[in-house]
């Protein structure tokens, strides 16, 4: 702190501070962003300090145009920040801008106007085929009553085998699943209609379920249940799914989301379609689909790399 008082103007560090104190009391943000919050704020205040010749001031701030903010980003860039980071940097001084703004006190058009750095594009972590029956199955479930158990069987069966997303599964009512049905019709992302498989594993997990569920479900309402009989939360099965990786073992990947990442992988890696893989995701664009061809293709590797007498 005793740095930033050389650097900048003792009425723009009394504004930071009390922004700081805001995001932190206000917001209730964590404390590690308030801190990288500080931090990135503090190296864009010896940025323009180094610019100006002198401590920064509110006005230069008023000042600032985008030119300004992307010359700061270059900066940084050449210090070999990475795009994850500089995203994160100009999301607080965006913030401490739309703090000031909103006092009169800086113009934040310009921190608008400026593009967040493009984010590399992380491949999606499938668990494995052991992984993902294991945790589908009756011998993966901790849960201590034997219905709840059921429960989180048959919700997580139906993420790795029908593909679907964990508020998909959740919105399912007793009338999606009639009689002999082997399609569910799924209304996903922007109300996008599709038709995914349903197979046998999974209406059996379903109707284990409802036969040990204590509570009536009635047909036009959730099919899953929390413990006092009502809409089950998605942060349920994801703390479930956070015990087993635990007791069971399972990469930090294992993640309710990482089953449907495990339905694309698998379906590919077996010779499935791509197109078709795009409509079962409901995915509306074939490049967001292609993704998986990525991770298909290390998983080759790796296992060549593991498998041939002269990888090593």
């Amino acid at each position: 702190m005793n740095e930033l008082l050389i650097i900048a103007s003792p009425d723009l560090m009394a504004e930071r501070q009390a922004w700081l104190d805001a995001i932190a009391g206000e917001r209730r943000l964590s404390p590690l962003t308030v801190e990288a919050y500080e931090r990135d704020t503090r190296q864009f205040l010896h940025f323009l300090t180094a610019h100006a010749g002198g401590p920064a001031r509110l006005s230069d701030l008023s000042a600032l145009r985008p030119a300004g903010l992307r010359a700061f980003l270059a900066s940084r860039r050449r210090e070999g920040v990475e795009a994850r980071t500089l995203g994160r940097g100009m999301a607080g001084i965006r913030s401490f801008l739309r703090y000031l703004e909103r006092k009169g006190l800086a113009n934040a058009t310009g921190a608008r106007a400026v593009r967040t750095p493009k984010q590399p594009k992380s491949l999606p972590k499938p668990l494995s085929s052991e992984q993902a029956l294991l945790v589908t199955s009756d011998l993966g479930q901790l849960a201590e009553e034997p219905w709840i158990a059921a429960r989180n069987a048959a919700v997580l069966t139906l993420l790795y085998g029908s593909g679907l997303r964990i508020s998909e599964a959740l919105g399912l009512t007793p009338a999606d699943f009639p009689p002999g049905a082997r399609t569910l019709r799924i209304t996903g992302k922007g109300g996008k209609t599709r038709i995914v498989p349903l197979l046998e594993a999974a209406v059996e997990a379903v109707s284990d379920y409802r036969k040990s569920c204590p509570y009536a479900i009635a047909a036009d309402q959730p099919l899953f249940l929390g413990a006092r009989g009502g809409p089950l939360q998605p942060a349920i099965i994801q703390r479930e799914m956070q015990r087993m990786r635990s007791a069971l073992g399972l990469p930090d990947n294992a993640t309710p989301h990482a089953l449907r990442h495990s339905f694309a992988t698998h379906l590919l890696s077996a010779g499935g379609d791509l197109r078709a893989i795009q409509e079962l995701l409901g995915h509306a664009s074939l490049s967001t689909t292609q993704v998986y061809t990525g991770v298909d293709a290390k998983r080759l590797l790796d296992a060549f790399e593991r498998a041939h007498p002269r990888a090593g």
